[in-house]
C-alpha cells in the first residue's frame, strides 16, 4: 500500500472513530432495541401522533446505525481493492479506489457535522419564518426566491414540508411566509440560516434595467413539544379570523377560516392560512407562537451572558450575499465559504452553507 493512501486511510479511520464516539453506538443500539419494543406494541396506533413519533425516531435511529456501518465497512474495503488493483497493475480500478476513497471521505465529513448539532433544540423539526425587507417589489420577489431555495433543498433531501401562512405583496412575491420542515436534527441544520440575506441583480422590474439591492430576513424556530411548557393565558392572545386568499388577493377558501394570533404582552403576531379550518388553523399557528415565546424565554434567560459575548455574531447581521450581477457568486459573509454558481443554490444545493455555518458556530462558541 502506498505511504500516501495508508496516510489518507488512518486518517479517515481516526475521524469515523471520533465520530462513532460522539455518536455512542451502544446507547444508540440501547434506543433502537427500545423503540423497536414499542413499536411491537398492538396498542402503538392507539393514539395516532404517538405512534408517528414511535416509527419516525426508528427509522431515524436505524439509518444513523446503518450508515455508521457502511462507512465502516467502505473504509475496510478501500485497503483491499488497492491491493487487488495494483497486484493486477489495473490502472482502471486504481482510479476506481481513488474516487471511492474521496467519496467516503466526504461522507464522513457529512456525518461529522451531524454530530456538532449537540444544542437544546437541534434535534427538532425546523419552523422558518421569511420576511421581505429594504427593495420594495424586488425584496418580495427575493423573499418568495429564498422560501422556493428551502423548500427545494428539503424536497431534495426527502424532508416533508408544511406551508402555514403566505402573504402575498400586490405586485409579485411575498410579504411574508411561514413553513415547517420535517426532518430529525433540521432545526439544528437549518438554524445557522437565520439572519438577512441580500441580493444584488438587475431588477426585473425596472423599465432601465437598472442593479438593484434587495434584503429580506430568514427566522428559524424550533417546533415546540409537549416537554416545553409554554403557557400562554387565553387573555393574552388576541384572535383574528379572516378568509384565506391567495395571489392578487383571489379567494382560495369561502370562509373565514385563516387566523391571526397577537399575543399582546410581546406583540408577536403569528397567523395561518394554509389549513382546511379555521380550528387546524388556530392550533398550527398557536404552535408557532408558542415556539418563538419560547426562544424569547430563553434568549432572556441567556441575556446575561449573551451581553459578554462578541457583538459580531449576532444571527440578525446580514450574514450573506447573492450577486447575480455584475459577477456571480454566493458568499457567506461569516464562514467566507463561497460559490460560484447562484443559479444552483438558489435551486436548493445550500448544504456546503449549512456545513460551513455549523461548523463556524460551533468554533464560535468554543472560542
Amino acid at each position: 500500500m502506498s505511504v500516501e493512501l495508508d496516510a489518507d486511510l488512518k486518517e479517515l479511520a481516526g475521524k469515523l472513530t471520533q465520530v462513532e464516539s460522539v455518536m455512542d453506538l451502544e446507547s444508540l443500539r440501547a434506543q433502537v432495541a427500545e423503540l423497536e419494543a414499542q413499536a411491537s406494541s398492538p396498542n402503538l396506533w392507539d393514539d395516532p401522533e404517538a405512534g408517528q413519533q414511535v416509527t419516525s425516531q426508528l427509522s431515524y435511529r436505524q439509518s444513523e446505525l446503518r450508515k455508521v456501518s457502511e462507512l465502516r465497512q467502505r473504509l475496510d474495503d478501500i485497503g483491499v481493492l488497492y491491493e487487488l488493483a495494483e497486484d493486477e497493475h489495473d490502472a482502471g480500478s486504481l482510479g476506481e479506489v481513488a474516487a471511492e476513497l474521496a467519496s467516503l471521505a466526504k461522507d464522513i465529513d457529512v456525518l461529522e457535522v451531524r454530530t456538532l448539532l449537540s444544542g437544546e433544540y437541534d434535534d427538532r423539526n425546523a419552523v422558518v419564518t421569511i420576511r421581505s425587507e429594504a427593495g420594495g417589489v424586488d425584496a418580495a420577489d427575493w423573499a418568495e426566491m429564498l422560501m422556493r431555495m428551502y423548500l427545494r433543498w428539503a424536497e431534495r433531501h426527502g424532508y416533508p414540508t408544511d406551508v402555514y401562512d403566505i402573504s402575498y405583496a400586490e405586485e409579485a412575491g411575498i410579504k411574508s411566509a411561514t413553513f415547517k420542515v420535517t426532518a430529525p436534527y433540521v432545526y439544528g441544520t437549518l438554524s445557522v440560516e437565520q439572519g438577512t440575506h441580500r441580493l444584488v441583480r438587475i431588477s426585473p422590474f425596472d423599465n432601465q434595467s437598472r442593479r438593484q439591492t434587495s434584503f429580506a430576513h430568514v427566522e428559524v424556530l424550533p417546533e415546540v413539544e409537549e416537554v416545553d411548557h409554554v403557557e400562554i393565558p387565553e387573555k393574552d392572545i388576541r384572535v383574528d379570523v379572516y378568509r384565506s386568499s391567495g395571489p392578487g388577493g383571489q379567494s382560495v377558501n369561502t370562509t373565514d377560516s385563516a387566523v391571526r394570533l397577537t399575543h399582546i404582552p410581546t406583540g408577536v403576531v403569528v397567523s395561518c392560512q394554509n389549513e382546511k379550518s379555521q380550528l387546524q388553523n388556530k392550533a398550527a399557528a398557536m404552535k408557532v407562537l408558542q415556539a418563538k415565546l419560547l426562544l424569547r424565554k430563553k434568549a432572556e434567560e441567556r441575556a446575561e451572558m449573551d451581553a459578554l459575548k462578541d457583538g459580531g455574531s449576532s444571527w440578525g447581521n446580514q450574514m450573506r450575499s447573492y450577486v447575480l450581477h455584475p459577477y456571480q457568486m454566493v458568499k457567506d459573509l461569516r464562514t467566507e465559504h463561497e460559490v460560484g454558481n447562484p443559479s444552483q443554490v438558489l435551486d436548493g444545493e445550500i448544504d456546503g452553507f449549512l456545513e460551513a455555518g455549523i461548523r463556524w458556530r460551533k468554533q464560535s462558541a468554543n472560542a
